[in-house]
């Protein structure tokens, strides 16, 4: 790949499962310089998450750990914390997710840290934001997607809220974590002086809420679950087919409703006053997507979304994993791509998004082995000498010596 445009970066990322190192996997696929400080003794703990462990590892590390370099150092020794200093005097961001008030406890406040390095950006991503009182409490995902108002609304109606299948919380915490850093290296162009991005999982899910809180706020309305649909926006659904899978189609506009009509052999309903525009289809949503149903249950889905997509709408299947490996679409733009790891050999997984036309993101490497950087960047960029590693190391500071 060519240089990425965040090249030249450098990040020390502290912390650990998914909302932190999801802001640094984002830095690192466009090119920055990623240095993962991870426990001596075990690691991240997404070394060994996962349902299953192929050859013994998990597939979720060699994806969240990609374009890092792992240095083992314990941040609860005195001599541990000293290594990590002179790393973050010499770097431009600081990624961390621990407990609100663990790095003041530690002596690394931002205020302590910005004394030797005023430009450094500093990237705290926890479950409540570093303030308020809720701070110091324990915010995992899950309880954040439910107060900012996610879980409530997803699921069937008839069932208790369900989740996304996915930590959505914390990816969403650290996405909001880059785009923060992003603003504050702008701003330090013109400042000369970093500053503290504040992520909180709970505000990071509240901002992909679309009008949920102003139209409570204006009429009264509390938006609950509706299952595969969204109250009032008719037709949008999955649909039945013959063949027995799913089909989706967005026909929410008018002259979009009219050509699915035309299709379903009944131009009539397009004029029909309980369908005829955006409004009367919301109010009637529910027998209309019956109608939709029983025409689409008696074709099969190979048949359907060709007519479909010739009529310009909105539709497709729903993809699992081997559905979006074999599909055209994903392999002209390497939406997926393959990477070579050393245990596994050749795997697969997301490319770097967005699509950056002049100097792109991309995999360089997958999630790196235990410590496998360490004693090249605490010489390279702490200028610490090959003795005085190997006493940190006979202290227990850094993990063992990675193997060549």
């Amino acid at each position: 790949m060519t240089q990425g445009p965040l090249t030249g970066l450098r990040v020390i990322e502290m912390g650990s499962l998914i909302a932190g190192p999801f802001c640094g996997q984002v830095l690192g696929d466009f090119g920055a310089e990623v240095i993962k400080l991870e426990d001596p003794k075990v690691g991240d703990p997404m070394r060994q998450w996962g349902r299953s462990k192929p050859k013994g590892l998990s597939p979720w590390w060699p994806v969240i750990g990609r374009n890092k370099k792992s240095v083992t150092l314990d941040l609860r020794t005195d001599e541990g914390r000293d290594v990590a200093r002179a790393l973050i005097a010499k770097a431009d961001v600081v990624v961390e997710n621990f407990r609100p008030g663990t790095l003041e406890k530690w002596g690394m406040s931002y205020e302590a840290l910005a004394k030797t390095n005023p430009g450094l950006v500093m990237a705290r991503v926890s479950g409540f934001g570093q303030t308020g009182p809720y701070a110091k409490r324990a915010g995992y995902a899950l309880v954040g997607e439910a107060m900012g108002g996610l879980r409530h609304i997803t699921g069937e109606p008839d069932r208790n809220p369900a989740r996304a299948g996915i930590s959505i919380g914390d990816s969403l915490s650290g996405l909001n974590a880059a785009l923060g850093v992003m603003m504050a290296l702008h701003a330090r162009q013109r400042t000369g002086r970093g500053q503290v991005v504040d992520a909180a999982i709970y505000e990071s899910v509240l901002t992909v809420m679309e009008n949920l809180i102003t139209e409570y706020d204006l009429t009264g309305y509390v938006r609950e679950r509706s299952g595969a649909v969204l109250p009032g926006i008719a037709p949008s659904n999955v649909y039945p087919t013959k063949s027995g899978e799913l089909v989706l189609i967005g026909a929410n506009q008018d002259t979009l409703f009219k050509r699915l009509c035309d299709l379903m052999g009944r131009p009539d309903l397009a004029e029909d006053p309980r369908y005829r525009d955006h409004a009367a289809r919301g109010v009637h949503q529910a027998e209309l997507d019956a109608r939709i149903a029983a025409w689409t249950a008696d074709h099969a889905i190979e048949d359907l979304l060709p007519r479909l997509e010739a009529a310009g709408l909105a539709t497709g299947r729903i993809y699992r994993a081997p559905d979006m490996i074999a599909d055209p679409q994903f392999v002209a733009r390497e939406s997926i791509v393959t990477v070579a790891h050393p245990v596994f050999g050749p795997i697969k997984m997301q490319n770097a998004f967005p699509k950056l036309s002049d100097t792109p993101g991309g995999v360089r490497w997958p999630g790196p082995t235990l410590g496998q950087h360490t004693d090249a960047v605490l010489a390279e960029v702490a200028g610490i000498s090959a003795e005085a590693v190997a006493g940190l190391r006979a202290k227990g500071v850094v993990g063992a010596a990675p193997a060549t």
